[in-house]
């Protein structure tokens, strides 16, 4: 287990440039991969089995202690992510095919990736966790409300065949998880250093399927595709970060919802359009996948180097206890 747990750390340390290297084959050789696509569904939905193993019910406790960080920091993503993604699509003129992965990438839960980004960036932990878990619950209404709102004009939309698919693919798994933990706690706690491993494989397989099936468009536009989803990314974690702020949310809340809402569950994003719409509108998703694992891991490095100032009200106390003392 030890040899294990090592190499899950070594794969979640370089996950990042594994996937751009899982990507760069794809193009190369298309063809060994584009006919993976089916397949993409059903690892994602080992991806979420996995997040649900990962859970624990205190996960949730945010929920009573503060309801207000967690509907703000849900709300704004649910709101920013696929509103933004639709706005770029329009200034750059992107497909309706693309324009549609857009606010799917945008209008997806959570990424998992992004509990352990806030982690290391000293964000509120408990904050982060308990968002991804939430709109990963709420996906099954919001996301296909959302695409069929947004998208619906560009592309034809099947909200029940979205909702359908979600269940399928994100709700039952992760309950499933949740529940297995709970029934057997000691076996699944020796399963949890493989989990890592195991998302990292799905992933990877997710981009080398998605980038190979659509290899010609991506090398036709792909220094536009790659620019509007660098956009998308870059203002969901400046728009998460701002609206904390003008809320009142404190520092570690305010990096615990930037984070959440600019790291987005592409892969899911990629399973739905692989499934529902077609190769070319998973890309977005694909290269999502990609990017916003450099801009968190880059992001968190950086406010990991940079303490948090003490609120108001704790520079009072801290003061109060320096002059009694």
């Amino acid at each position: 287990m030890p040899k294990l747990k090592s190499i899950s750390e070594f794969t979640g340390k370089w996950f990042a440039l594994i996937v751009v290297a899982a990507g760069a084959l794809a193009l190369i050789t298309p063809d060994t991969f584009s006919g993976g696509t089916p397949a993409v569904p059903w690892l994602l939905s080992i991806i979420m089995l996995g997040m649900g193993m990962t859970l624990r019910l205190s996960d949730f406790a945010v929920v009573a202690r503060r309801p207000w960080a967690l509907l703000l920091g849900v709300a704004a993503q649910f709101l920013a992510m696929p509103l933004l993604g639709l706005g770029i699509a329009n200034l750059l003129g992107l497909s309706a095919a693309l324009t549609a992965g857009m606010v799917l990438v945008g209008s997806a839960p959570g990424g998992t990736a992004s509990n352990v980004m806030v982690y290391l960036a000293k964000g509120d932990t408990a904050l982060s966790v308990a968002m991804t878990s939430v709109s990963t619950l709420l996906a099954p209404i919001l996301t296909p409300l959302l695409v069929l709102w947004l998208a619906g004009e560009f592309l034809p939309v099947d909200a029940g065949g979205l909702f359908v698919s979600i269940l399928q693919i994100v709700l039952v798994p992760v309950v499933l998880g949740v529940v297995l933990r709970l029934l057997f706690p000691a076996v699944i706690d020796r399963m949890l250093d493989a989990l890592p491993l195991v998302s990292v494989a799905g992933i990877t397989a997710v981009v080398l399927f998605v980038v190979a099936a659509s290899a010609p468009t991506l090398l036709s536009i792909g220094a536009l595709i790659v620019l509007a989803v660098v956009l998308h990314n870059s203002l969901g974690l400046a728009v998460g970060y701002g609206i904390g702020k003008a809320c009142g949310l404190d520092v570690a809340s305010r990096r615990a919802v930037s984070i959440e809402v600019g790291m987005q569950n592409s892969g899911l994003a990629a399973a739905l359009a692989s499934v529902h719409f077609s190769p070319a509108a998973a890309l977005p998703a694909a290269i999502f996948s990609v990017w916003h694992n450099v801009s968190g891991s880059l992001l968190a490095s950086y406010w990991s180097r940079r303490s948090i100032e003490p609120q108001p009200a704790q520079r009072a106390v801290k003061s109060t206890r320096t002059t009694t003392d």
